[in-house]
């Protein structure tokens, strides 16, 4: 069983809107592995959407000598370390790749620590700006069951040809280690089965940039509805 990112349900509603209907709109972002779902968290950003990266929050947590550092080391042994000290990260995906229960040992210690500093920051964008749209990029949003929790959901799809190549230029890994990675992931269909939205990046980045804003003023759309404002709506050129 997978752990919610979160230790218990997030209830986003009670935790930011204090009893008053909640403003802010949060929106998942996820998609398959090397999809480039990083680059188009970045047009949201540009856009005006709050990024949260919850990938990024995970290596940060893992520095040496934090907390879940060491209860790495103690649970995984030294040999998931680099001469530095720093998380030999292949290895410790050796570890749990193919072993559920080490993987459940993993998912134990990470993903309270992430669920709790994206309480954190979502508490502090909402004292800043109540009306934002905030998006939370994770990769495994929807296989731990955390998309429950969010008001809409992103859903980022590319041809397994794609990912396969993407992946092969990233990590520096042969065909058939980028075909496990893939095939150990939740299959792209069920991840779009739940999605309020999907931006296919398959093609040009400026036929995705293109999609991206088209979702953003979609969501923007929406964060207006939500706090009984009427659309806005752009004055055509």
């Amino acid at each position: 069983m997978h752990l919610s990112i979160f230790e218990q349900p997030m209830k986003i509603d009670q935790e930011l809107g204090r009893g008053a209907p909640r403003r802010m709109l949060v929106v998942g972002l996820t998609g398959g592995v090397a999809s480039g779902k990083t680059s188009i968290s970045q047009v949201l950003g540009v856009e005006g959407a709050y990024l949260i990266d919850a990938d990024q929050i995970a290596r940060d947590l893992v520095q040496p000598d934090t907390a879940a550092w060491r209860e790495l080391v103690k649970v995984f042994g030294k040999g998931i370390l680099q001469e530095d000290g720093s998380l030999h990260r292949k290895r410790l995906a050796a570890k749990v790749f193919s072993d559920p229960e080490q993987r459940n040992l993993l998912n134990k210690i990470l993903h309270p620590r992430i669920g709790a500093e994206i309480k954190r920051r979502l508490k502090e964008i909402a004292q800043k700006d109540s009306d934002a749209i905030v998006v939370i990029d994770g990769a495994l949003l929807i296989e731990i069951g955390a998309h429950r929790e969010m008001d809409k959901v992103i859903v980022v799809a590319s041809t397994e040809k794609q990912q396969i190549e993407r992946l092969r230029q990233r990590d520096g890994i042969n065909q058939e280690e980028a075909q496990g990675i893939l095939s150990s992931q939740m299959p792209l269909d069920e991840k779009i089965k739940v999605a309020d939205f999907i931006i296919r990046n398959e093609g040009s980045f400026e036929e995705t940039r293109r999609r991206v804003k088209e979702v953003f003023e979609e969501l923007k759309g929406i964060a207006f509805q939500r706090r009984g404002q009427p659309e806005f709506k752009r004055p055509a050129i």
